[in-house]
Parts: structure tokens; C-alpha cells; sequence
């Protein structure tokens, strides 16, 4: 029975990716800050804070050996970069960027030494295509694609697969209120982000489900073939 670790399971594509593995018959570890066992019957679950060295170590040693990584846990930030606060620029690279480097380090030494594992990265579909406001947001899942693709040259040797896999607009999760959480507001931007709020609620084209991801990584999870960057959502899939 293989075993899956996936961080930020709280809600959104973490919680349904950790179901969709259990409905599999995987051995499910699942992450959150709070850990909340009832949402998730049949899985481990642990706690994690990824911009935290010591909890990361402690989840490893309580974790034990795994196959898969799923580096998920992630936070947004809207608003025009001159308004933005650097406090929250930097809480956004701690879990977005660093949190998954991190988790990604804490594994290899087993990955290696069993020459097996294969890590997956959630990034996002904006690094595909710019939007206004998510400056700061998109150059944090910019940043781990970037590293994705260099780390996956190191760790081909050793049989280490690495994957990306790409959401696009997801509104049915709190992903989208949790960002808005962070809004940065500048008096100059007022009308572009009026209009730009606007133009995404009135939107009608496609857009991603937590399912659309939980079926990509589950494709990066099992299919050897598959490749490094993986679009989820009908939305992605046309930026693809």
C-alpha cells in the first residue's frame, strides 16, 4: 500500500486530494496548522506549520516513510503592488515558495537512499497568464515552478520524479476569500480593482474544481509517463 503526504488539508484541493487518495485505498497522511481528524476518516492526520523548521521535523519523524509528497499548503494575496505590505509579501513566499522547499528537502534523504519517491508541487495557472493584483501571489508559484524544474535535473539520477501541476480559478473554494483576507488597498488603484473584482464575478467561462486537481495529482502520483507540468481545470487546460 503506498503512502501519500499532502499538506494543507484543511480545506480546498488539500482536503479533497487526501479523499480522493483514501477512496483509492491509500495510506493517507494528511497536513493542516489545526488538525482535524473528523474531516478526514481513515487518515492520519498531523500537524504542520511548513514556515516552521521544528514542525516540519517533527512531522517527519511522526510521518515515517513515505511515497509520495504533495506540497499543497499555500496562501493568497490580492491587491495593486504599491499598496502592499512586505509583512504579508513575505508570510505568502514563507508558505507559498519556501514551505514546499523545505518539505521537499525533508524527504529527499529517504527518497534517496530508497532511490523512489516522486514529489508534487501545486503551483497555479497565473503563471501562465498575468492577471492584475496577484503580483506578489503569482511570483511565489512562479518561483517553485522555477525550482520544480531545476530540483527534478538533481534528483532524476536517483529515480525521484517531479511533477507541477497547475490549477486554475477555483471559486467554489475559500481559497479565493481567504486572499481577499489579504487585500492590499491603495487609493490610485481604486477603479482597477473595482473592475477587475467585477470582470471576475461576472465571469462564465470554465473554471476549476478541487477535483480537477485531486484527478492531476493523482495522474502525477501513478503514471510514470506523466509530465512535468500538469494542467487541472478546464481553465488551465485551454492556458496550457
Amino acid at each position: 500500500m503506498k503512502t501519500i503526504l499532502i499538506t494543507g488539508c484543511s480545506s480546498g484541493f488539500g482536503l479533497e486530494t487526501a479523499r480522493y487518495f483514501l477512496q483509492r485505498d491509500w495510506q493517507v497522511i494528511a497536513t493542516m496548522r489545526t488538525p482535524r481528524a473528523d474531516l478526514l476518516p481513515g487518515a492520519r492526520v498531523l500537524p504542520l506549520d511548513v514556515s516552521d523548521a521544528a514542525s516540519i521535523e517533527r512531522l517527519i519523524a511522526a510521518a515515517g516513510p513515505v511515497d509520495v509528497l504533495v506540497n499543497n499548503a499555500g496562501i493568497g494575496m490580492l491587491g495593486a503592488l504599491e499598496g502592499a505590505d512586505m509583512g504579508t509579501a513575505r508570510e505568502v513566499f514563507e508558505t507559498n515558495t519556501l514551505g514546499a522547499i523545505a518539505m521537499t528537502q525533508a524527504v529527499l534523504p529517504q527518497f534517496r537512499q530508497r532511490r523512489d519517491g516522486i514529489i508534487i508541487n501545486v503551483t497555479s495557472a497565473v503563471t501562465l497568464k498575468a492577471l492584475p493584483l496577484l503580483a506578489v501571489y503569482t511570483a511565489s508559484k512562479a518561483a517553485l515552478d522555477a525550482f520544480t524544474e531545476t530540483v527534478a535535473l538533481e534528483l532524476r539520477p536517483f529515480n525521484i520524479r517531479t511533477h507541477i501541476v497547475l490549477p486554475g480559478r477555483a471559486p467554489d473554494t475559500s481559497f479565493g476569500a481567504n486572499a481577499r483576507d489579504r487585500l492590499q488597498t491603495h487609493d490610485a488603484y481604486a477603479a482597477l480593482t473595482q473592475s477587475v473584482f467585477a470582470e471576475w464575478a461576472a465571469a462564465t467561462e470554465a473554471v476549476t474544481q478541487a477535483q480537477d486537481v485531486a484527478e492531476a495529482i493523482w495522474r502525477a502520483a501513478t503514471d510514470a509517463a506523466a509530465p512535468l507540468r500538469i494542467a487541472a481545470g478546464a481553465d488551465a487546460l485551454a492556458l496550457m
